[in-house]
């Protein structure tokens, strides 16, 4: 029997999230720190209430000041998010459909536990053909 892969196989647990109250030049020092295109934020439980990425930002990038707006102002907050035992072939399916570049993995109660990027997706396909991954 084929082992189905799940959201928790390959999900980065270690994520690198925003507050609704920071400042956008945070955000972008913590983007261009870690070398990633986006972000979920996070209320005080640590429940996903929204997402920043790198196309939110060069959206606004000269036409506001990134010091004195704040990531609550801009994110979007309609997140497509998975269930850790979620198949990850759903989870690259709704990439394709919906044009995204990553999801929150969640809980039932919306607590974040990890993120999947498109990254991860081509990582579990290198492992399957038995490359390894740079």
């Amino acid at each position: 029997m084929i082992k189905v892969v799940k959201a928790r196989d390959i999900m980065t647990r270690t994520v690198i999230t925003a507050t609704e109250d920071m400042p956008l030049t945070e955000v972008i020092s913590l983007l261009l720190r870690w070398h990633i295109s986006g972000l979920p934020v996070l209320d005080g439980e640590g429940r996903v209430i929204g997402i920043i990425s790198e196309h939110d930002l060069v959206n606004l990038a000269m036409d506001g000041n990134a010091e004195d707006t704040t990531v609550g102002e801009i994110m979007t907050r309609e997140v497509v998010s998975f269930h850790p035992d979620d198949p990850i072939a759903d989870i690259a399916r709704c990439f394709s459909e919906r044009r995204l570049r990553r999801v929150p993995i969640v809980e039932e109660d919306g607590e974040l536990v990890g993120i999947i990027s498109r990254r991860d997706i081509l990582r579990e396909l290198l492992r399957r053909y038995g490359v390894a991954a740079e």
